[in-house]
């Protein structure tokens, strides 16, 4: 019998059903017109992106152009590429168009789907990014696609790190711009941090098609963006810790797998406390609970976490005399990352490779506040619904899942659950085994670079040809799963089967046709080679299919289910025939810290032998609960970010929203000014209060002040003595002072002069009061959680103190502009041509002294010091435009940034 709720969809449909349907009428006007275009030449075609765009401007919204653009499009997809978009496909791109996720399975064809808005949301001119997950898939994709692109009109460029600047800036100006989550945030910050507008790369966030779109603004949103500084060099003190490290025992710290968190008991602190006095880290009466000794408890803390709770081959590698962490979710080592905070130098010290120093954070952003940026945000993945939810709190993405081309004939079979991991893998190699025998292709899911090695000697001891594809082998990824569905083929991926290529049953014969024209060289005969491939993968693919099509045998349930459903996604693509099982034991790290105790006892109860297994959808239920608690705690975690975040994010706002308004401005003279008349106002509102008694006015101090910040010799105390004069009187007579002083220096120097130099002391007193800032807001952050024990909110107290930190921020860039500005003198050319003299000969010096064939090396007049103290005002007006990466024009071999630049 039918419940209510089963009834209820099976009269009415489900929600999902229902917004499918309402666009069912779109793609039916779409496959109306496909006769007309088809009709058109291919100049025609490329015409029509002309008539489309004149007719935006005049008015016309895209979702009037939807039907025209999208047939458009699909005609130049099957003449570029051979391949005419289904109708799911058009379902697809419509509801991307309207800033959904479309969900859709592996095989469906999301990349060229995304061909369809991107065309159609291009015709603005405004530039659409489409987001990959890694470099390798925005290069193929971008010049896969492009051909479709050229065909319509459009301009396609890729980002990707290590690009030189130009490429990169005319990548960003094309209508189409495919690139890496990592690189697009990255080049957010650096434009924010550049000073002049040319050297800008992005030229604005209207829309972005994000693919993998769960793995980019879920899994990789739990960390934020990083752009850092080195700071002082701790390596000894890390190598000294990591010694102490390995003598801790299991009494001595408590360890909470669920929160990743290690602390030391009371036993521990005594412990550590005696070995880092022996040590000479700790002085003799000295205790770890003293505020001194801050620094060497969090050393401690993170080499702990380091030996404890990060597992090599698990967590990251060791590759090149460097720690690579590797990315938890799609098992790819993720180079140029980092951990923060003296974890990552805690690893290196436990490996014994080259400690690098650790970094100051310079600027910052999380993905969920960069993708926030845009105007529209698009996604594609096979894998979202379980994450609804949060797509929708966060991001403002409703998921839609797209019917697939065919029916799905996959059969996904229930858990089997052992006692032991021994015994799990015994099985798992067992049917492995049969598999292979019987020419059925099979792909095994591991959870980490450890289980796949040690599953691959035992399929060796086995017998079992197989491949292996984890972090270690990464470059061969696209041959290795192209080839996962050849008859008998035996894959091992960790986390990362497929991503981005279809595993396909016979092989993938664009890769064959490729490795055969290169293998066969001049003498190659593309059409034959083509005719060849495609007899031998159509028999390969009837055997596969003969065998039951993909086996996709999984040996560990994630602690996500989409992690799970993206690996069965792989078996069962385009109606193909295919089979999905999970092997799980109670030894698993999800079964033990997750899952109920009870089931371990129930089992021994049941009396289950040596090697067997049981299997009953109840498990399933009591796996799926387990996941959904950690999804649950991990999107605590990742809103908890994101809430913090937030406080800064409005910050970050409003500083970039001024740098941007001060680059585009040519006279900054008025904010300058302005600056200048608030110093002035706090100042005299301090020292001479309103309605104040002149007995209690402190002119001293406001003449003091006035001195220092304006290098002007006012006669502000004889003013206190005159008849009728109050703090009005004062702040008047100091302004037009000011303005004054001000006014002698645009005439001495030149306005053009003066505009240039207001430009680039504003820009660069902003930068280093937002670095200050960032490192302030960190230390803040780091000790608020505290205030909890207070009965006390974090999240608020950290919002107030923000502000009030942000307040004192723009004072002090009022203050730091209007005593830079005030103090500013320009050299003559004979003056510079001196300086220049004295620095060559200090260099010189220095690098004798270096050598050790000068005695005093020490000495302040020498070497990098003496270069230091050259007075900032004394830069000449033509070096303010040296690009700050550029060698400094006063010859002392450093870059400009480092020395005249440092302002």
């Amino acid at each position: 019998m039918l419940g209510l709720g089963s009834l209820q969809k099976k009269v009415f449909g489900t929600p999902n059903d229902r917004k499918v349907k309402s666009v069912r009428g779109l793609v039916d006007r779409i496959n109306a017109l496909e006769p007309e275009f088809q009709a058109l030449s291919d100049e025609q075609i490329l015409a029509k992106t002309a008539e489309f765009r004149q007719r935006h401007e005049n008015g016309e919204s895209l979702e009037a152009l939807l039907p025209e653009a999208f047939a458009n499009a699909r005609e130049a997809a099957f003449r570029a590429l051979g391949l005419r978009p289904y109708d799911v496909q058009l379902i697809g791109g419509i509801f991307l168009h309207q800033g959904n996720i479309s969900e859709m399975k592996t095989g469906e064809g999301k990349t060229l789907m995304a061909t369809l808005p991107v065309y159609l949301n291009a015709l603005t001119g405004r530039g659409v990014h489409v987001v990959t997950v890694n470099d390798y898939l925005a290069r193929r994709d971008a010049e896969w696609m492009s051909a479709v692109y050229s065909a319509l009109g459009l301009t396609t460029g890729v980002v990707v790190p290590n690009q030189d600047s130009d490429e990169k800036r005319a990548a960003y100006r094309c209508d189409v711009v495919y690139a890496t989550n990592n690189e697009l945030g990255f080049d957010y910050l650096r434009d924010n941090m550049k000073s002049e507008l040319k050297d800008l790369f992005q030229r604005g966030h209207y829309f972005a098609i994000v693919d993998e779109v769960d793995s980019i603004l879920i899994d990789e949103a739990r960390t934020p963006l990083i752009i850092s500084g080195p700071t002082e060099d701790r390596t000894e003190l890390y190598t000294r810790i990591n010694q102490i490290i390995p003598e801790v025992t299991e009494e001595h710290y408590e360890l909470d797998e669920k929160t990743r968190a290690t602390n030391l008991t009371d036993a521990g602190n005594e412990f550590i406390e005696q070995r880092l006095q022996a040590a000479g880290l700790l002085e003799p009466d000295a205790s770890l609970y003293d505020p001194e000794s801050t620094t060497l408890v969090h050393h401690v803390t993170q080499g702990l976490r380091a030996h404890k709770l990060f597992t090599k081959d698990k967590d990251y590698i060791v590759r090149n005399d460097e720690v690579m962490l590797i990315d938890e979710f799609t098992g790819r080592m993720m180079e140029g990352r980092r951990l923060s905070d003296g974890l990552h130098q805690a690893l290196e010290a436990k490996e014994g490779v080259n400690i690098k120093p650790e970094n100051v954070t310079l600027a910052s952003v999380t993905f969920q506040n960069y993708f926030r940026l845009y105007e529209k945000l698009g996604g594609m993945t096979g894998t979202a619904q379980t994450e609804a939810e949060e797509f929708k709190t966060i991001y403002n993405l409703g998921v839609v899942e797209i019917p697939t081309n065919k029916p799905i004939r996959r059969e996904d079979l229930d858990d089997r659950v052992y006692r032991t991991q021994r015994e799990k893998y015994a099985a798992v190699v067992e049917r492995v085994k049969e598999a292979h025998e019987k020419g059925q292709p099979t792909l095994v899911g591991t959870i980490s670079i450890e289980k796949s090695e040690m599953l691959s000697k035992m399929l060796d001891a086995a017998g079992v040809p197989h491949k292996v594809l984890n972090a270690r082998f990464h470059e061969q990824e696209a041959e290795i799963i192209a080839n996962a569905g050849v008859p008998g083929a035996v894959t091992i991926a960790t986390n990362m089967a497929g991503r981005g290529t279809d595993i396909q049953l016979g092989g993938n014969m664009d890769l064959q046709i490729r490795a055969q024209i290169e293998a066969e060289a001049e003498n190659a005969d593309p059409v034959a080679i083509r005719e060849a491939a495609a007899a031998k993968i159509a028999e390969a693919k009837q055997k596969a299919l003969d065998a039951g099509g993909l086996f996709v045998l999984a040996t560990e349930r994630h602690e996500s289910r989409r992690i799970d459903n993206q690996l069965r996604g792989r078996s069962g693509r385009q109606g193909d025939p295919g089979k999905t099982l999970f092997y799980v034991s109670l030894e698993d790290d999800l079964m033990r810290i997750f899952g109920s105790e009870r089931l371990d006892s129930m089992l021994g109860k049941l009396g289950m032998e040596e090697g067997e297994a049981i299997i009953h959808p109840w498990i399933n239920k009591a796996l799926e609960k387990a996941q959904k608690k950690v999804e649950a705690r991990n999107f605590e975690v990742r809103k908890n970010l994101l809430k913090f975040d937030d406080v800064m994010n409005d910050q970050r706002k409003t500083i970039f929203e001024q740098r941007r308004e001060i680059m585009e401005d040519d006279d900054v003279s008025d904010m300058v000014k302005d600056m200048r008349d608030q110093v002035i106002d706090d100042l005299v509102h301090e020292h001479i209060p309103p309605k104040a008694y002149p007995d209690q006015w402190d002119v001293q101090g406001l003449y003091g002040e006035v001195m220092r910040l304006f290098n002007l010799d006012l006669p502000i105390i004889a003013w206190a003595d005159e008849e009728g004069v109050d703090d009005e009187v004062f702040r008047e007579r100091i302004m037009a002072e000011a303005d004054k002083a001000m006014a002698k220096k645009v005439a001495e120097y030149g306005p053009e002069t003066m505009r240039k130099v207001e430009k680039q002391v504003l820009l660069q007193t902003i930068d280093q009061n937002w670095r200050d800032h960032l490192l302030t807001l960190d230390h803040l952050r780091s000790v608020v959680g505290f205030r909890g024990y207070a009965q006390r909110d974090p999240l608020n107290e950290y919002k107030t103190e923000g502000f009030t930190l942000f307040e004192n921020l723009l004072n002090r860039l009022r203050i730091d502009v209007s005593r830079q500005l005030s103090h500013l003198k320009l050299m003559t050319a004979e003056e510079q041509q001196a300086l220049v003299a004295q620095l060559q000969e200090q260099q010189r010096i220095a690098a004798e002294a270096a050598a050790g064939s000068v005695s005093g090396a020490g000495d302040p007049a020498t070497g990098a010091e003496a270069q230091s103290d050259v007075a900032v005002d004394e830069m000449p007006a033509e070096w303010a435009n040296t690009a700050r990466n550029e060698p400094c024009p006063c010859g002392s071999g450093k870059k400009f940034k480092h020395c005249h630049g440092q302002v």
